[in-house]
């Protein structure tokens, strides 16, 4: 198998050698064919795959690298997909970047890109987040967008990914529409590059304003952040694009002390204080949460690279720092936006919140308590973006998110959107402190209100071509042979998002299940109890997600329930062999 792979990447890399590629890239595959074979396998067995949300890998020269000749194909694909979709009209597309190395130089490209096929290209000036570029496109009545970005993934990595028109992520039928045409550009002599002429457009501050003006436009309690605006807040972008307009978005809510992290608000690809530029990992958080020990500030926010997910960490009653999760965000924003449009007598029953199938069940608790519905969807923003699109004009969008820290109040963006979840995380902490409470008490005394939800997550990283074929495996084992209980609680109902079905186990009763299709497993036992198994469609990981609960009977019992449930995830793991 190896030998095979071995002389199939030869043979695409001799291809390369003799193709019109840049001499510095050529240069680079000599040195791997003749110093290099595992790297020049790796980087030339296989294509890069153009999934359903763009690109991602690792950057450097080959065929399953990104470089500017697979940026430059994938976006030749997109853009004839485009000329289909919208034959006859004047087609406009909007492009950004994050922090990465490389990002600036793949925003040009694939501007140059659009514009040499005829399509009027906003570019941003200079890095911008994520939410901003989904903004634009609505903004600007764009037909496409693109944003050039890895996420939190390490500092080798770039991406990008694919928008619509309605500024979300692209779906079925865009998706598979998408990766046919990318699959049709074969060689680098079909990309049309060279002939932008006047068609890039630069965005520039100007239009900052009027997405921060809608931001600014979701805030609840003004009265709250004037009574606490110089409330002690700590801010790090993580070398990243939040720094562009996380701290004007504080400030426009009100909020005069806010203090960054002066190491990390220096952009940088190479993400040099942080082994991984992810907000959802307490080692990433240190230097953030150290400067509000020394400063004594009780809020710390943190933005991942391109500004779409938002960490925070709060003082618990022991004044010691509390990194929360992405399921204990979640439900306080919903939570917030909730309260708010309850005191502003704005829920008249038609208003609706979104979830994931992995995030919390608490999200639903919370929503019952004020007459409003939650709906699930698939792991993905693009499917929360759906449902806003299924639901408008019918029902009114109040917020939403997932558990892998992302957020998104109001639909005037389509996305995670860290900048508004900042604002209204610091507005929701001064809004706390006007009823008497701390953002961390408040979440405790939600747990009394509602129930100890208490979730876990394992992921499994498998590298490589060997990766592939393991993850995939262990999915057709779980389908073929399912845990029968969990902890020793019967499972009582199997729900397979591949063969959209729901399983009762008791009676063989296969019901079909109203949802997207993906290759996801859940396991639901007779205690409550839920057990999600997906593989990552970015990452060359499998996820396990655990979500249990328990009663809270009074705030004083929180260490007590909360080592009970951290137990019980900790003996699931062990049972599932994760540990």
């Amino acid at each position: 198998m190896t030998n095979d792979l071995d002389r199939l990447a030869r043979a695409r890399a001799q291809k390369w050698l003799d193709g019109e590629f840049d001499e510095n890239t050529k240069r680079q595959v000599r040195e791997m064919m003749e110093n290099a074979p595992a790297e020049l396998r790796e980087s030339f067995y296989r294509d890069l795959e153009f999934g359903t949300g763009g690109l991602r890998g690792i950057m450097g020269v080959g065929t399953n690298r990104m470089n500017i000749y697979t940026v430059g194909m994938a976006t030749q694909g997109l853009a004839n997909y485009l000329s289909k979709c919208f034959d006859g009209q004047e087609i406009r597309v909007a492009v950004s970047h994050d922090s990465r190395n490389n990002s600036r130089l793949f925003a040009e490209r694939v501007a140059d890109i659009f514009a040499s096929n005829g399509f009027k290209t906003y570019l941003f000036d200079a890095l911008r987040p994520t939410p901003e570029l989904s903004f634009a496109i609505r903004e600007l009545g764009c037909h496409s967008g693109v944003m050039v970005t890895a996420s939190h993934n390490p500092r080798e990595y770039n991406g990008y990914k694919a928008y619509w028109a309605d500024g979300s992520q692209v779906t079925e039928p865009h998706d598979a529409n998408i990766i046919a045409e990318v699959g049709r550009i074969t060689d680098i002599a079909q990309i049309r590059t060279g002939k932008a002429g006047n068609r890039i457009v630069t965005l520039g501050s100007e239009f900052d304003d009027i997405y921060l003006n809608k931001v600014h436009s979701l805030s609840l309690s003004p009265d709250a952040v004037r009574q606490f605006h110089d409330m002690k807040i700590v801010y790090t972008p993580l070398h990243g694009a939040g720094v562009r307009l996380v701290p004007e978005s504080l400030r426009r809510y009100g909020f005069t002390n806010v203090t960054m992290v002066p190491a990390q608000s220096i952009l940088d690809g190479d993400f040099p204080t942080v082994e991984f530029p992810n907000p959802e990992e307490r080692p990433t958080m240190k230097m953030a949460i150290d400067l509000a020990e020394e400063i004594g500030a009780e809020l710390v926010l943190a933005t991942d690279p391109d500004a779409d997910r938002l960490a925070i960490a709060v003082r618990d009653e022991r004044d010691e720092f509390v990194l929360l999760n992405g399921n204990q965000t979640c439900a306080l924003l919903a939570s917030y936006l909730l309260s708010g449009w309850a005191e502003r007598g704005k829920i008249t029953g038609h208003e609706f919140v979104v979830k994931t199938i992995v995030t919390s069940e608490m999200i639903p608790a919370v929503a019952a308590r004020f007459g409003v519905a939650c709906y699930d969807c698939l792991t993905g923003f693009k499917y929360i973006a759906k449902v806003i699109r299924e639901k408008e004009g019918k029902e009114q969008y109040i917020g939403g998110g997932e558990e892998s820290f992302g957020f998104l109040a109001g639909d005037f963006v389509r996305d995670k959107d860290a900048v508004s979840a900042c604002s209204l995380a610091a507005e929701a902490a001064a809004w706390a402190k006007s009823k008497g409470m701390s953002l961390f008490g408040w979440l405790k005394s939600m747990y009394v209100e509602y129930g100890f939800y208490k979730e876990g997550l394992v992921s499994v990283t498998r590298r490589g071509i060997e990766g592939v074929a393991e993850i995939a495996q262990m999915m057709a084992d779980y389908r073929s042979t399912p845990p029968t209980a969990i902890l020793g609680s019967p499972v009582v109902t199997i729900r397979d998002f591949r063969s959209l079905e729901e399983i009762d186990v008791a009676s063989g009763t296969r019901t079909p299940m109203q949802q997207d299709e993906s290759n996801v497993l859940q396991f639901l036992t007779a205690d409550g109890t839920k057990v999600s198994v997906r593989p990552s469609g970015t990452e060359p990981k499998i996820k396990f997600y655990f979500g249990v609960c328990a009663p809270l009977p009074s705030e004083d019992q929180f260490d007590e329930v909360e080592a009970t449930l951290d137990a019980r995830i900790e003996a699931i793991k062990q049972e599932m062999n994760l540990v």
